[in-house]
């Protein structure tokens, strides 16, 4: 992913408020103009158009969650405490970001377009692949079960992970997300440890 300019990075955050508020039909170059109160042509000299506008926000989110987890799993060896590390960080990201939580669950956004999907892809892969790492490494050391696959372990990870944020989207984000998502955690290592 190129490098995006601090102006770029305030229409994705603008783009992202729009999503949350209006879902993808309300996102207009005329809405963004009008959030951020500048003129349309100002929006065209950052972003060619709508798609690439959301392009760049799933790129700047795959990158920045790579980053994220791979600096916050670096904290502990324990297979564990790094996945519990990884949630967490998650959460408190989507917590203080729940635009970008939108962009990946808008209605609609899956069928603006191929490159949208492949962006939406992408990002399920960077998690997929920090959470195959952890799982591993814990069925390898004999702390996490091996009774399951890795991909099967995270695809039920992965999984329940997406229907909370997606609960939690759906109740416009009223519910204590760091509560839950500890409960969560919990649940998930009570299925994933071997005692």
């Amino acid at each position: 992913m190129n490098t995006i300019s601090k102006r770029q990075l305030e229409i994705i955050h603008a783009a992202g408020k729009i999503l949350t508020q209006s879902g993808i039909h309300g996102l207009t170059i005329k809405n963004l103009a009008k959030e951020m109160k500048f003129t349309e042509s100002a929006i065209y000299r950052h972003f060619e158009s709508k798609e690439a506008i959301i392009i760049t926000m799933l790129n700047y989110l795959a990158v920045n969650m790579d980053e994220r987890l791979s600096n916050a799993t670096k904290e502990t060896d324990l297979p564990i405490n790094q996945l519990v590390v990884l949630f967490q960080n998650q959460i408190s990201f989507f917590k203080e970001n729940p635009h970008f939580l939108i962009s990946v669950f808008s209605d609609g956004l899956l069928e603006e377009s191929e490159k949208i999907n492949k962006c939406i892809h992408a990002i399920m892969q960077v998690k997929s692949k920090h959470i195959v790492e952890i799982i591993k490494a814990g069925q390898d050391q004999k702390v996490i079960t091996n009774k399951v696959t890795t991909d099967e372990l995270t695809h039920i990870i992965m999984g329940g992970f997406r229907l909370l944020m997606y609960k939690w989207r759906l109740a416009n984000f009223k519910f204590d997300i760091t509560l839950r998502g500890e409960n969560y955690i919990k649940s998930i290592l009570e299925l994933l440890q071997i005692r």
